[in-house]
């Protein structure tokens, strides 16, 4: 027999009864029923019932353990009574009697329960996360990780790619976030950077001939956390040669979908080939984000040309200075009072913005200052070129441009889930695509780039030598879906004289491309195929799946909000001597 089982704690059925086993597990829960002992026996697997009663000799030593021990159980497997059949357990049909019991490790006080579904503060489950992870919902998340990472693996083996690595002490950037940085032994005052993202390195594979490549690549970025957000991250990084955007689509939507029906437990999943294409100056009129929720119905629309001349002079008061108006329905209103709508307003105050007007409408009837103002002729021409019924409310956000969409994207959300207008149990995907290249930067008052400054800008040289550098889109999409993005990507500019062109508009000389980035512009010029991908984010994907609302709950070790491991204590101080080991010398913070 196995020193440690036969058996795990999910395999036992009727079929066992009778025979001899071996099981080893943490004691998971223990129920005394006045002579007679329940344990419930945990493993990675699933839970085993055990007995023990006065005839047992492991009766004693069971009833004198704490939970989360470890035991190795020898015993018989018995047939449970009718009445006492568990349907909710795989091993719900039978028990073992211990016959003798080994203790492999005693547990001491445990700093949170297992076998609850209680909440603990997060600071408590990550200093303890090797406990944390033995609780249902955790262990579960981190399985369906595994899972969800095999399956994309071999749906993009599938594909045709091919996995590679890709180095993880590279040369630190100038674009993107902060990096983590590595200080060299060998080279005083010189550092590697953790990737971001493998992105010259996929691109330098294309240039060096591979076809189609993949990885499950751990990416770093030393930057402001949230609750879909972390330091330490995994990507599907992929990269194609000779492919346009379509083709890019082709390969990942079957991917994405595929893996999303795999998991998503009934949930509706877009079909691949109809993830939708929303240009990007679309996607910020109609829902106020480029990370748009299509689960939302409500649209926003721009009514500046409805206040141009107004009674209501603050909005014409901002249209006449350049600002725009853009409206939001609140369809079905006419039942709701008015400090639906006053709260709408005060929460538009606490984030920050300066109020959120809002017209109500009961039978056909205005009401608020905006519509008073505005007149019933003006608000009934608005109503009917919005499609709008006698009982739905609209909310408006005026503003600059940028401003008012920000406001407006927010409060379609806030309207939508207040509402309960957001489709449940569905995954809808969607492609932004036609980002701008340049954008203008007001506090740097100059044009700088956009998004990814790798991208190759749509027209090409023609458009960056001819076309308003505001007005020249990039071949570049985002993948998002239920208002997450899952991924950039881009087709990539492969062509030096392009690339040294559009960092030129961007106020870079073509000695800092050669500078910064020396790797890739001199690797253009021997020789480079058009290419292009993108990068999924495995955490998201998971998040999403496990329809978890913050993405440390599906990581094993997450670091906490404040970047910190609390289970091993890092980041953490080292000795002199390992700081005169890479020629650093610490700067003490001054404390007030």
């Amino acid at each position: 027999m196995h020193a440690y089982r036969t058996h795990t704690c999910a395999q036992l059925s009727k079929e066992n009864v009778g025979e001899g086993v071996r099981l080893s597990g943490w004691v998971h829960r223990k129920r005394d029923h006045g002579g007679v002992l329940f344990v419930d026996l945990r493993d990675h697997y699933g839970i085993t019932q055990i007995v023990a009663d006065e005839d047992s000799p492991a009766l004693a030593l069971l009833d004198g353990l704490k939970l989360e021990s470890v035991i190795t159980i020898d015993g018989e497997v018995k047939a449970r009574d009718a009445a006492a059949v568990n349907p909710n357990l795989p091993t719900g049909e039978i028990e073992v009697f211990a016959r003798s019991v080994t203790v492999q490790s005693h547990a001491e006080e445990l700093p949170l329960i297992v076998n609850s579904a209680e909440d603990y503060p997060e600071e408590t489950r990550l200093k303890y996360r090797f406990v944390d992870l033995r609780r249902e919902r955790v262990h579960n998340n981190i399985m369906l990780r595994n899972r969800v990472i095999t399956s994309l693996r071999r749906r993009m083996i599938d594909q045709g790619f091919s996995e590679f690595q890709t180095p993880i002490l590279g040369a630190s950037s100038p674009e993107g976030a902060r990096d983590y940085l590595v200080p060299s032994r060998l080279h005083p005052g010189r550092f590697y950077a953790l990737p971001q993202a493998p992105q010259m390195f996929k691109q330098l594979l294309m240039v060096a001939g591979f076809d189609r490549y993949f990885q499950i690549a751990p990416c770093f970025r030393d930057e402001d956390l949230r609750a879909d957000r972390s330091p330490e991250f995994y990507q599907l990084d992929f990269e194609m040669s000779f492919v346009t955007q379509e083709d890019v689509f082709q390969a990942i939507e079957p991917v994405l979908a595929g893996v999303f029906a795999e998991f998503a437990n009934g949930k509706a999943v877009t079909p691949a080939g109809e993830f939708p294409r929303i240009p990007y100056a679309e996607t910020m009129l109609k829902y106020g984000t480029d990370k748009p929720d299509l689960r939302n119905p409500l649209v926003i629309s721009d009514v500046t040309h409805h206040f141009t001349t107004s009674g209501f002079g603050i909005f014409e008061k901002i249209v006449g200075g350049g600002g725009v108006i853009r409206a939001i329905p609140a369809p079905n209103t006419h039942e709701k009072s008015r400090k639906f709508f006053d709260d709408m307003n005060d929460w538009a105050k606490r984030e920050g913005f300066a109020g959120l007007g809002y017209v109500t409408r009961k039978g056909g009837e205005f009401g608020g200052p905006i519509a008073k103002n505005h007149g019933t002729e003006g608000m009934e021409a608005l109503y009917a070129e919005l499609g709008l019924g006698e009982n739905d409310g609209l909310f408006f956000a005026a503003g600059k441009e940028r401003d008012a969409a920000k406001l407006a994207g927010a409060a379609r959300t806030r309207v939508g889930e207040t509402l309960e207008l957001i489709e449940q149990d569905c995954f809808k995907f969607c492609w932004i695509v036609d980002f701008p290249m340049f954008e203008y930067d007001e506090e740097a008052k100059k044009v700088d780039f956009s998004h990814n400054p790798f991208s190759m800008p749509q027209g090409e040289m023609e458009a960056l030598e001819n076309t308003d550098p505001l007005e020249i889109k990039a071949w570049q999409y985002d993948i998002v879906c239920n208002g997450y993005e899952l991924s950039s990507g881009a087709i990539r500019n492969h062509k030096p004289e392009i690339m040294y062109k559009a960092f030129e508009i961007a106020g870079y000389s073509k000695e800092d491309v050669d500078e910064n980035f020396s790797g890739m512009i001199e690797a253009f010029k021997l020789g480079a195929p058009p290419h292009g991908g993108s990068a999924p984010g495995i955490d998201r994907i998971v998040m999403l799946l496990a329809d978890e609302p913050n993405i440390r709950e599906v990581i094993a070790f997450p670091l906490n909000q404040k970047a910190q491991d609390l289970m091993m204590g890092a980041p953490s101080a080292v000795t002199p001597n390992q700081l005169r080991d890479v020629h650093i010398r610490t700067i003490e913070q001054r404390t007030a």
